[in-house]
């Protein structure tokens, strides 16, 4: 092959290669099935996401669907899986603070466009370069974020003022508020965290999220708990997508947004590539990063035009599409069409969802995000890996995920020095 068309394949979706290559209805039936386990975990996930994002739990859905149906069709993975992230979480929330839904969707869109931009600049390979630790770090500070931010709802807690978006402030807060704790939401909660717990050791194969959230709904419903639930506080999720829309792109709102969507576009290529990588790693294929950052640049602005929140690759659905048996991006794309079916049929049932059972799935999300394993590698074997992750660890908490992530590749590099200097 002449390097002119080893380059011209690096922007060749895998969909287009595999279809080339044949795709007969052994393989459909297997992408069918695969994509219906992939949306079945990421039903709930998405709505709960979207929530802990300070948004309605349409947008979560509105993602999974526009961004996951092109991330799938267009990517470089085989098996990719896009939609709405936990990691997202943090800086979601603090975009919709400072610029409201408007500013949000404008952010996503010129993510997009940022993704895009550097899949065709070859830049796929360079985010490799960001050295373990600090992916470690700033993983585990994203998740205790996110159990932070899910602990009113989990607890069913009634504060003074509004919740603060600054991590110091917002556990102050927390805590003041510990006496209107609502015991039916912490049982919803707890009752959800050990129904999936439960059903993840002794029926592994069984939608553990689903089954748990469901469950939590009926049981709420019947006796009547006095808990928040989708419907109270959202009126409901609607049953159609809306109608595309260009976002304002005034220079102001622009220039507003602009570190917003240089945040997402970093995380977002970051996800999205170990996501890619994981997927590699348990199926023996391998992705095509610049390929993978064009097509998740062109979802995240797909989304935006729907109202919808950053996409990226997930690697715990990703993973799951895996597991699940699925033969190509098809699967992936049938995964959108699924949740659009539910929203096109059943939407109206998830007006009965408490929010302390997506508070409950949540925690076992942010639970399972923490890398324990390598954590505990690195606070044994390596010195120097641990203060890297530490540092990372300790500025995503106290200020914000780039600041966690630039000190920390500091430190590595210091580190790195250092040691050639010996």
């Amino acid at each position: 092959m002449t390097d002119a068309a080893k380059a011209s394949n690096l922007y060749v979706p895998k969909l287009a290669t595999l279809l080339r290559a044949g795709y007969g209805l052994s393989d459909l039936r297997a992408d069918a099935v695969a994509g219906l386990t992939v949306a079945i975990v990421a039903l709930p996930l998405s709505m709960a996401i979207a929530i802990a994002s300070g948004v309605g739990p349409e947008r979560g859905l509105y993602t999974a669907i526009v961004g996951g149906f092109l991330v799938s069709m267009l990517g470089g993975s085989r098996f990719q899986i896009g939609g709405p992230a936990g990691a997202f979480i943090v800086l979601v929330a603090g975009t919709v603070h400072l610029h409201g839904i408007e500013g949000l969707v404008l952010a996503t869109f010129l993510s997009g466009l940022m993704l895009a931009t550097g899949g065709l600049l070859r830049l796929g390979n360079l985010i490799r370069l960001i050295p373990g630790p600090v992916t470690v770090g700033f993983t585990a500070g994203i998740a205790v974020i996110i159990l932070a931010s899910q602990v009113r709802d989990l607890l069913g807690l009634t504060l003074a003022g509004g919740e603060p978006a600054e991590f110091g402030p917002k556990v102050a807060a927390l805590v003041q508020a510990l006496p209107s704790l609502s015991p039916p939401a912490a049982l919803v909660a707890l009752a959800v965290i050990g129904i999936i717990l439960a059903v993840r050791r002794w029926r592994p194969a069984w939608p553990a999220l689903l089954i748990a959230v469901a469950l939590a709904s009926v049981a709420a419903a019947l006796l009547g708990l006095p808990v928040e639930t989708i419907g109270s506080k959202f009126g409901g999720v609607p049953n159609h997508l809306p109608l595309p829309q260009l976002p304002d792109l005034s220079l102001a709102k622009v220039l507003a947004v602009l570190p917003a969507a240089a945040a997402f576009t970093l995380l977002g290529a970051i996800e999205s590539l170990l996501s890619a990588v994981v997927a590699d790693g348990m199926s023996g294929r391998r992705h095509r990063s610049n390929m993978e950052l064009v097509a998740q640049g062109i979802a995240n602005s797909g989304a935006a035009l729907f109202g919808g929140m950053p996409v990226t690759g997930t690697i715990a659905r990703t993973a799951t599409n895996v597991r699940a048996g699925a033969r190509s991006p098809v699967a992936g794309m049938l995964h959108s069409l699924y949740l659009l079916a539910f929203m096109l049929i059943a939407a109206p049932l998830a007006a009965y969802v408490p929010l302390a059972a997506l508070a409950g799935l949540l925690v076992v999300v942010a639970w399972n995000m923490v890398e324990k394993a390598e954590i505990a590698h690195l606070a044994r074997e390596n010195r120097g890996g641990a203060a890297v992750m530490a540092t990372t660890l300790a500025l995503t908490l106290a200020h914000d995920l780039i600041a966690g992530i630039a000190a920390g590749c500091v430190v590595a590099m210091g580190i790195a020095l250092r040691r050639r200097l010996r």
